[in-house]
């Protein structure tokens, strides 16, 4: 029984292994070592609450509920959860790794239930979303971004854009300013890109206008 239940343990570790090594590939908030150690806790935690309370099953009055200690897993993981949650710019980021956190949980209740071939599964699944379907969304969402740019005519960047600039699909200036001690114009811009485009391509075709000076991401 005991050796049933360290391989379990094994079992859960190398799942939430494998889906923290694509977090980690992707230089994601929690990695290998935070999935690892989330998805063995989990599987811990399902192991006592179904075996740990055996010795109590012959007193008096005792009643228990083997979900109950389990069940709280599902609540705290919250909290690791929210820890990889950034908000930056009116953006927010993190909200996949910490989704990815609450399924590893489940992958180790799972696995620490017995239940092998859901937790295989379910490991299948979780690392088919995020990494075919992040790919997907790459190659079909369009990107937006706010790009800075110093020049001595703001017409010269815009024909740039039109001209030369075919991975923006919509241009909009959001904010001029002119300095007083220099003839230099700064331009805020929206840009939204084509699907697959690149945005370094975009720059260096800026950069390469005689009347640009500098262009920066906001």
């Amino acid at each position: 029984m005991q050796l049933e239940l360290v391989l379990r343990l094994i079992a859960s570790g190398v799942l939430g292994a494998m889906i923290g090594w694509e977090r980690r590939s992707r230089d994601k908030e929690a990695g290998l070592r935070t999935h690892f150690v989330v998805c063995v806790g989990s599987a811990l935690i399902m192991i006592v609450s179904k075996y740990g309370f055996r010795d109590m099953e012959t007193a008096a009055a005792t009643v228990l509920d083997p979900s109950r200690i389990a069940a709280q897993v599902v609540s705290g993981i919250g909290f690791l959860g929210a820890g990889t949650i950034l908000v930056q710019r009116q953006s927010i980021r993190g909200l996949t790794t910490a989704a990815g956190l609450w399924a590893t949980s489940g992958i180790g209740l799972a696995i620490g239930a017995g239940m092998y071939v859901v937790g295989a599964v379910t490991t299948a699944l979780v690392l088919i979303a995020l990494e075919v379907l992040s790919r997907e969304g790459r190659i079909s969402v369009a990107s937006q971004c706010r790009l800075v740019v110093e020049a001595r005519d703001l017409n010269a960047v815009m024909q740039t854009f039109c001209a030369e600039c075919p991975e923006a699909r919509k241009v909009q200036i959001r904010r001029v300013t002119t300095s007083a001690d220099k003839p230099v114009v700064t331009i805020v811009l929206q840009v939204r890109m084509k699907p697959g485009s690149n945005l370094n391509d975009l720059i260096s075709k800026l950069q390469a206008t005689p009347d640009v000076f500098s262009i920066s991401v906001d």
